[in-house]
């Protein structure tokens, strides 16, 4: 398993897919409008996104904003087998929102199926054969015309992004090991980390899920205190929801520098934490530009010892008005495959001066 696409409901979806390409680098890849919605279709070598945005007050999208904030509505998960899939998770005792639907097309072929996910977040499933548009074409057909860009299972096209590497979803107070279980049971997900952060201000305990078919890692979040991040979200998005999502790069300080002069901004790191990086990992053996890295704000962690995976991450601000989903930009070197407990807590720290700007922790 791992992730196809993402699925955004949104106020303005041509001012969304304006952003993408202009800050992000992101190509246009189509749009089209209906009576009631308007879609458009943005991508960066194997990641898809899509906004939806209300035309007409009757809309689903137009229900689902009066009720939460923008955000991911669907985030599609890429399978080997879409029937296998949708039976295991309804024998779980999943809602199927889509059966299987095969869609023959010129280049290729692409299943899909759709299951209700934890709150009001739903999951696409698709199976792809070849060369096959992002959207199933009964999809698209729903929305009118469009043209849109097909997906290969073969490399990604040349792009400073590579792939989605990880989508963080945040669950209610003491739902994390219900949250857990559920995607365990109806997926097949497996627990791969555990982390208990606490500060002396709030706190949070993350789960971190992975598919052993796949790539996928699946960060689960409940808030520990009432004035927790985690609580802040959920209380504007109005229950759970899609955190942030990480999306893969090769050269992270090369990304950021050209995004920086774009306009992206980054959580700010204070310099105390790159004094007490330096000799914490002065005997690793890392070619690292450690004054672009805090430049950039960006965070490094070490997995093992001096010849282990280092991963390189940054976060930036929310991407809407509330202060609920935003981005993270990550690079993982020597193979990387976990989170850094000291990546953690320091991006958990960042988001805590954050809320301290906002003036709802003090």
């Amino acid at each position: 398993m791992d992730f196809d696409h993402i699925h955004f409901y949104v106020h303005d979806a041509k001012r969304c897919r304006h952003w993408f390409t202009k800050v992000l680098g992101f190509q246009y890849l189509g749009s089209a409008t209906t009576p009631e919605e308007q879609v458009e279709l943005v991508g960066a070598g194997r990641i898809f996104c899509v906004f939806s945005s209300p035309l007409s007050a009757k809309s689903a999208v137009a229900q689902y904003l009066q009720h939460h904030s923008p955000g991911v509505f669907d985030l599609a998960f890429r399978v080997r087998d879409v029937q296998a899939s949708l039976t295991q998770a309804e024998q779980q005792g999943a809602t199927i929102l889509q059966p299987l639907t095969v869609d023959r097309q010129r280049q290729g072929i692409l299943c899909w199926g759709k299951v209700k996910g934890w709150g009001a977040l739903e999951h696409t499933l698709v199976e792809r054969s070849g060369q096959t548009t992002v959207l199933p074409s009964a999809l698209m057909m729903s929305v009118g015309p469009y043209q849109t860009k097909r997906v290969s299972t073969a490399s990604p096209e040349s792009s400073a992004f590579l792939q989605i590497d990880h989508a963080v979803l945040n669950v209610g107070n003491n739902e994390l090991q219900s949250a857990v279980s559920w995607y365990q049971q109806m997926f097949g997900f497996q627990t791969h980390r555990y982390f208990d952060i606490q500060t002396h201000r709030s706190g949070l305990r993350s789960e971190v899920l992975i598919h052993p078919q796949g790539q996928i890692k699946f960060p689960i979040n409940e808030p520990t205190s009432m004035n927790s991040q985690i609580q802040e979200f959920l209380d504007v998005n109005q229950g759970s929801g899609i955190q942030h999502i990480a999306l893969g790069t090769s050269n992270i300080v090369d990304l950021v520098t050209d995004l920086s002069r774009r306009g992206l901004t980054m959580l700010d790191i204070p310099p105390s934490y790159y004094q007490q990086l330096r000799e914490q990992l002065e005997h690793h053996d890392a070619d690292l530009n450690w004054a672009a890295i805090e430049q950039q704000n960006i965070l490094v962690d070490f997995e093992g010892g001096p010849e282990s995976g280092i991963l390189l991450q940054t976060f930036t601000h929310p991407i809407f008005k509330q202060p609920t989903f935003f981005f993270e930009l990550i690079e993982r070197q020597r193979q990387a495959r976990g989170f850094g407990q000291r990546n953690f807590l320091a991006l958990f720290q960042a988001m805590e001066r954050e809320q301290q700007k906002r003036g709802v922790l003090l």
